[in-house]
């Protein structure tokens, strides 16, 4: 019996690897259609409606895509998907105060949006480290980056560059300016409470600081890798 359990286990292993594998190949190419957390703000808010509509990196502006880097991970295009430096910084200033101060790269949410659920636990933490590194070893910079600007949440049933820049600022995600979309960037912390416009003064002052840093960061060209010190 114990022998029977362990074998169906195995499988049920086996199984998961295989499909979760040939999952994140597809989507090496093909467009994600939704995402989890998509279908989970449909529960929760039913009276919300979705706006979603996916495009080709190329028609999402370069101002948008610097902005996100410089906001959310300034070492995107050199690590391997998990930036070590920022996890020990992280640990080191949450131990120092009460504010917890997260570390996820863009690979990271990248592996959360596409594939899993929102959370904090170990078993979620888990999985995320899983499917980023195989995003990290199947995917490409480039389409990692597509596939994040094209499924995080950036409003209130607002997910994506296209959707977000019709919602915020009623132009194509390939037209926004370098303010424009640094604002955009500045709300991702919490993109259901803040607004990319009109901007709040904290939402300014964040917008402010991610133009700073785009100017500091200089071209993005994801296929030469550089590491860029936060300042």
């Amino acid at each position: 019996m114990i022998k029977k359990v362990l074998r169906f286990i195995a499988k049920l292993i086996g199984w998961f690897f295989l499909i979760s594998f040939l999952l994140v190949l597809i989507f090496k190419w093909v467009p994600l259609p939704f995402t989890p957390l998509m279908a989970i703000r449909y529960f929760e808010y039913p009276e919300e409606e979705i706006k979603h509509e996916w495009v080709p990196i190329e028609e999402i502006s370069k101002n948008l895509q610097l902005a996100v880097i410089c906001s959310e991970d300034q070492n995107f295009e050199n690590h391997s998907g998990f930036d070590f430096k920022a996890i020990q910084k992280a640990i080191e200033n949450n131990r120092k105060g009460k504010r917890v101060r997260g570390a996820s790269t863009i690979s990271q949410q990248t592996a959360k949006n596409a594939f899993l659920w929102q959370g904090r636990n170990y078993v979620r933490k888990g999985f995320e480290a899983y499917f980023t590194f195989l995003i990290e070893l199947l995917w490409s910079k480039e389409r990692i980056l597509e596939i994040y600007l094209n499924s995080i949440e950036m409003g209130k049933g607002v997910y994506g560059a296209q959707a977000a820049a019709q919602s915020w600022f009623k132009k194509d995600a390939v037209n926004l300016s370098a303010t424009e979309a640094a604002a955009i960037a500045a709300i991702l912390p919490n993109p259901r409470e803040y607004r990319a416009n009109p901007a709040s003064n904290y939402i300014s002052r964040r917008k402010s600081w991610i133009t700073q840093q785009m100017k500091f960061y200089g071209a993005l060209d994801l296929d030469k890798p550089k590491e860029i010190k936060d300042k």
